[in-house]
């Protein structure tokens, strides 16, 4: 029997989650009398509760805003014991659609999942949201709960009904669902047997999670992904959790693309240990001088994942801003992170039907599969496999906000095959022959600000004092390289990664590279920077009036804007986001040659 059993309380909103829950509480004396009394005085706006009775639900949703709504807003995590002795830890996920987020993390760790229906509503589209959320999270067992029964006269025939669309649902995600009918308000088949339902003969709620055993467990090696690194006088241990299975000193370990030998592990106390069973956390001494970093995973030779740099993801959405192809977030995943790319959106899944559809994003709350790939290799398990090193976060670059969690699916071939060569003349040689600094100087601002006028003043400049230089045009860029893009957010994300990488290679021959970009979008400036080291990225944002650049049209663009033509021009139709903190603004009113000469005196030259 595990010692400690998780549980996941979703459903759609109002379906009862809560009261559930607190009636669980209340039978298993996970409710002490102060709780239960300040339950049975208190009462919200629009509570059916008698005058006396308890309200179950105040003894789960915590928030002032929960008690003035009547609703769940964030993950309450509840304690109980049940009869069997076995403790549980229950998640009470919201069940409003905005709040899919907090579900999808309380669905991350869960055991079992009890789903709530209301039998007077039925299965509805957030609860089959829910239940596609628990399969993708590889919640092992489900069980359904048709609340409020009494409400429809503890109708067979209803409960029938929706026990058969229940596992229908489940059985379309790939899981089984036992379902259990009951009446959280009356208590009714919750954690006693109720004479309203004689039809019934099979358990109780209570009696279901008591029951609980979990199937047998994979035959995988032990994961240690290291959270930390220990530096004392003669010492260097690395230490994390351990998942999976169980591990020993002289187990082999493969660490920093090395086999070596668990030494020591060590209790946090610092006591030693002969075997660290999973969810241990432990410090390693490896029997040989390994280079590992946080992050890194330790795992045994031939059984942990390779390193790779791409992957088929599936990810639940949860940023109020839709994915775009071709932008750069950060991936987190145990102690690491590292910039990624959503290279493409496969499909999306309808979790109504259970169906794949064709997507070319993701929108808030949806779930679907792409494939991202990453700046460096990482080790990434299919989270099949392990729940702990399969999964991940994808987090705005500028906001630092998470808008995805993932489930990876498999690591894909090319991202395998790959690795980067180390050539005798690098960057440093070709800079010294050319006697100059390599550097990227990224001019961005509306169209028609004089981007590519400073831009060829500032060339003509750098040329005349005998540096080696190149210009990268968005005009001209979009006549070859990323002519297959269009002016969508994401084929903008696009045409400025494709713009950075090119930058990236020139620098690395040694050249000073002036790019001309409109790149509205934050996000995908900041992720052009961070593939440049510290001095190497200069941003200079020619800041011109939106009038003056419509004054100029020099393209005829905001006349085609104006007329309705062209809906998707930065300024008129689509947004562009001033930086804010360039390494230089310059008036794109003024002369040009005075904007040179503030970016070169800004270069030192």
């Amino acid at each position: 029997m595990v010692a400690v059993l998780r549980v996941v309380a979703c459903g759609s909103v109002d379906d009862g989650k809560s009261t559930l829950i607190g009636r669980l509480l209340a039978a298993t004396g996970g409710a002490d009398d102060d709780r239960l009394d300040y339950a049975r005085e208190t009462r919200r706006g629009g509570s059916t509760v008698a005058a006396g009775e308890v309200d179950y639900s105040l003894l789960t949703d915590g928030l002032e805003a929960e008690h003035e709504q009547g609703i769940t807003i964030d993950v309450a995590h509840l304690f109980m014991d049940l009869p069997s002795g076995r403790r549980v830890i229950v998640a009470d996920a919201p069940g409003h659609e905005q709040y899919t987020r907090n579900m999808a993390v309380a669905a991350s760790t869960a055991d079992v999942a009890v789903l709530l229906v209301d039998a007077t509503k039925g299965v509805r589209e957030q609860t089959r949201r829910h239940l596609a959320i628990c399969a993708l999270m590889g919640v092992p067992s489900v069980i359904a709960a048709v609340n409020k029964l009494d409400a429809a006269g503890w109708d067979r025939p209803v409960f029938e009904t929706l026990a058969a669309e229940v596992r229908s649902a489940a059985d379309g995600f790939g899981m089984r669902a036992d379902v259990i009918p009951a009446s959280a308000l009356g208590g009714d088949n919750v954690a006693e047997p109720s004479e309203n339902l004689p039809w019934y003969d099979g358990p109780t709620l209570l009696e279901a999670l008591t029951a609980w055993e979990p199937g047998p467990a994979p035959g995988e090696g032990y994961r240690l992904p290291v959270q930390y690194v220990i530096r004392a006088d003669g010492f260097r241990g690395f230490a994390g959790t351990v998942f999976g299975g169980p591990v020993s000193p002289g187990d082999p370990v493969r660490a920093g693309g090395t086999t070596s030998r668990i030494e020591r592990l060590l209790a946090p106390g610092g006591a030693g240990l002969d075997r660290a069973a999973p969810g241990t956390a432990v410090t390693v001494t490896l029997a040989d001088d390994v280079d590992v970093r946080r992050g890194d995973l330790l795992a045994p030779p031939g059984d942990g994942p390779s390193p790779a740099t791409a992957f088929s993801v599936t990810l639940i959405w949860t940023a109020g801003e839709p994915l775009r192809n071709g932008r750069s977030y950060l991936l987190r995943v145990g102690g690491r992170t590292v910039p990624a790319v959503v290279t493409a959106v496969r499909d999306r899944l309808d979790v109504v039907s259970g169906e794949k559809l064709a997507a070319r994003t993701l929108d808030l709350n949806d779930i679907g599969t792409v494939e991202l790939t990453t700046d460096s290799p990482v080790r990434l398990d299919a989270y099949r496999k392990s729940r702990h090193t399969g999964s991940l976060l994808l987090v705005d670059r500028v906001t630092k906000e998470t808008v995805a969690a993932g489930m990876v699916r498999h690591a894909l071939r090319r991202g395998r095959n790959v690795a980067p060569h180390a050539y005798t003349v690098d960057r440093e040689a070709r800079q010294r022959l050319k006697g100059q600094h390599a550097r990227v100087v990224w001019l961005t601002g509306l169209p028609g600000a004089g981007k590519s006028t400073l831009a060829n003043t500032l060339e003509r400049r750098l040329h005349g004092r005998g540096l080696h230089t190149y210009v990268l045009d968005g005009e001209n860029v979009r006549g070859g390289l990323n002519r297959d893009l269009g002016f969508t957010p994401q084929g903008r994300a696009e045409n400025v990664r494709r713009v950075a990488e090119v930058a990236r290679i020139l620098v690395d021959a040694g050249l000073v590279v002036v790019v001309a970009l409109v790149s509205p979008y934050r996000t995908d400036r900041a992720a052009a920077r961070a593939l440049f080291a510290d001095g190497d990225f200069t941003e200079v944002w020619v800041d011109t009036p939106p009038e003056e650049c419509a004054r100029r049209d020099p393209r005829g663009l905001y006349a085609e804007a104006k007329a309705g033509r062209l809906p998707n021009l930065t300024g008129h139709g689509q947004p562009y986001e001033p930086p804010d903190h360039p390494d230089l603004v310059v008036d794109g009113t003024s002369p040009a040659d005075e904007a040179a000469d503030a970016v070169c005196a800004l270069l030192g030259l």
